[in-house]
């Protein structure tokens, strides 16, 4: 799949050759249309982005592998494979959206869904064997699950020491410095408390080690001992803050499904006991079922852990009110089964003449009486009438040879 004009091709290196490349800035924001000029320029350079993260990331992993510590990188190829699946298909919705430039408003609405909205791991894909924790990293839009892709493969690239050498230095030290300023980015979004002041902690001490290892450079040193662990710990701490601040969009999602999740219930729960109350007032053998009141769980708390306990319990409630529904609304459907068979087997005898039966008539009084009654007893009314259609049945059919009525 490729858009009206085809990237240049990336040719995959060998592992001590492939550079680092870094996701485009992506254009828009959540809700504001994407323009066709901004739309084309992103798709082309995501599009050279994604060739040559792929190819990246299988010359990290056969590095991988014929590591000695192959099983301590293995989690993270996983991780990282799984992560690029994920915005390759995004990228491939976003193309067939874009439509080689045919874009209406509703195309331009659709294409800033796609680049800001929640990127999830579709099912069954390799991100299904990682762990929760590492998984929910996954659930970011899609620059934010690029940046995540570049801060992995960064922090893969420094542990299995496969940088340029020598004379590039200058330009490892550049890409630090790049990720230094997009932690710092970051840590401004981290709310306030002990965590924002470990970040800002972090943060100072990322910088102190640059401008030491900067320094050194300077000076003629070598500094391939000091530029890959500041590499490797640059690109975790950014990797981190960008799962920290998914897991806090996850959870400000959580606090409002479970905030209109818990309106939903107050409203259903009135619904439903204004239903148990007339089935109660309507048939004698009403069920017998206690309607739960999501009120009784109290306001939505304000920590995640207690967000997700409370959304358990929320779906508890609304499926004990499903069963009491269910159960109060089959007891009137049942009274109105009854009515109206009453009625349809009336207006049957009638046509066929044998309406004015004085048998019939005295059963169906009864049946109507029965039925007038509130509550109703569907027990005795169903009685009446199995009496009241065998009757029928035998006044209906032929008298035996012999006999008269």
């Amino acid at each position: 799949m490729s858009l009206s004009i085809d990237p240049p091709p990336s040719t995959p290196g060998s592992a001590g050759t492939l550079p680092g490349t870094a996701a485009p800035e992506a254009p828009g924001r959540l809700g504001s249309p994407v323009g066709v000029n901004e739309a084309f320029a992103y798709l082309r350079d995501l599009g050279v982005w994604r060739d040559q993260r792929r190819a990246e990331l299988d010359a990290l992993d056969s590095a991988a592998l014929s590591s000695s510590e192959r099983d301590s990188f293995s989690r993270d190829m996983l991780v990282s494979m799984a992560l690029w699946k994920a915005i390759s298909d995004r990228y491939d919705l976003l193309v067939v959206t874009f439509d080689s430039g045919r874009v209406g408003p509703t195309e331009a609405a659709r294409l800033s869904t796609l680049i800001w909205g929640r990127l999830d791991v579709a099912p069954g894909s390799a991100a299904a064997t990682i762990s929760p924790a590492t998984s929910g990293a996954l659930s970011l839009s899609l620059p934010e699950a690029c940046r995540l892709s570049d801060a992995m493969t960064s922090s893969l690239r420094a542990r299995l020491s496969l940088e340029p050498s020598g004379a590039e230095v200058g330009t490892r030290l550049k890409d630090v410095r790049a990720t230094i300023e997009r932690i710092r980015d970051q840590v401004g979004l981290v709310p306030a408390g002990a965590d924002r002041e470990a970040a800002r902690t972090l943060l100072t001490r990322l910088e102190q080690r640059l401008v030491d290892v900067t320094d050194r450079a300077k000076r003629g040193a070598d500094v391939g001992g000091l530029l890959a662990p500041l590499e490797l710990e640059a690109a975790g701490a950014e990797r981190d803050l960008i799962v920290g601040a998914g897991e806090r969009l996850d959870d400000a999602r959580d606090a409002a499904r479970a905030t209109q999740q818990r309106e939903e219930l107050v409203a259903r729960h009135d619904a439903v006991q204004a239903l148990v109350a007339q089935c109660v007032a309507s048939v004698v053998q009403a069920p017998r079922l206690a309607v739960p009141d999501v009120r009784a769980l109290g306001p939505v708390p304000s920590t995640p852990r207690e967000v997700d306990a409370y959304l358990v319990r929320l779906d508890a409630v609304s499926r004990a009110l499903t069963l009491v529904h269910t159960a109060y609304g089959a007891a009137l459907a049942e009274r109105d089964e009854v009515v109206g068979l009453a009625g349809a087997l009336g207006a049957q005898l009638r046509a066929s003449g044998l309406g004015a039966d004085p048998d019939l008539d005295r059963l169906r009084e009864r049946i109507d009486a029965v039925l007038a009654t509130r509550p109703t007893d569907l027990r005795r009314a169903r009685a009446l009438l199995a009496a009241y259609q065998a009757l029928a049945a035998g006044l209906a059919s032929p008298p035996p040879k012999g006999t008269t009525r």
